[in-house]
């Protein structure tokens, strides 16, 4: 009995569990996309700088820092950021918009831009549509 361990005879180097529960669990993640291709395109918005934002500013239990704890990934493409997160974390899509608002405005481009919910899962950044203001020349 003493040459037996914990796992019922099995070596300790291997797992208990079968793989099929940990593939299960990398398919069950959420993802966010948060679209800057206008302001991009247009030389206003640095990604990789709003990137490092999310980075520092989310998060997760309450406390800044827990990324990659929690395996919260922020990925970026070109113009896109997108946020994997695991679907037990129940990460909140509204906490972007926030951050995003809070960033523009940081930067002075809150009165140009705003954060539009394009999809159930993605944020875009749009211009004010500004009318050409015809009012104003009648006296």
């Amino acid at each position: 009995m003493s040459s037996s361990n914990c796992f019922g005879g099995l070596p300790t180097n291997v797992s208990p569990h079968n793989d099929a529960a940990t593939v299960k669990a990398k398919k069950s993640t959420v993802k966010f996309v948060i679209d800057c291709t206008q302001p991009v395109d247009d030389k206003v918005l640095d990604v990789a700088q709003f990137e490092k934002y999310l980075h520092d500013k989310i998060k997760i239990g309450g406390k800044t820092g827990s990324l990659a704890s929690s395996n919260v990934v922020i990925s970026r493409d070109r113009t896109k950021l997108t946020i994997a997160s695991p679907a037990d974390l129940k990460f909140s899509k509204r906490q972007l918009k926030y951050l995003s608002k809070r960033y523009l405005k940081k930067q002075q481009l809150r009165d140009y831009l705003r954060v539009v919910a394009a999809s159930k899962n993605s944020y875009e950044m749009r211009y004010f549509s500004i009318s050409g203001g015809d009012d104003e020349d009648e006296e």
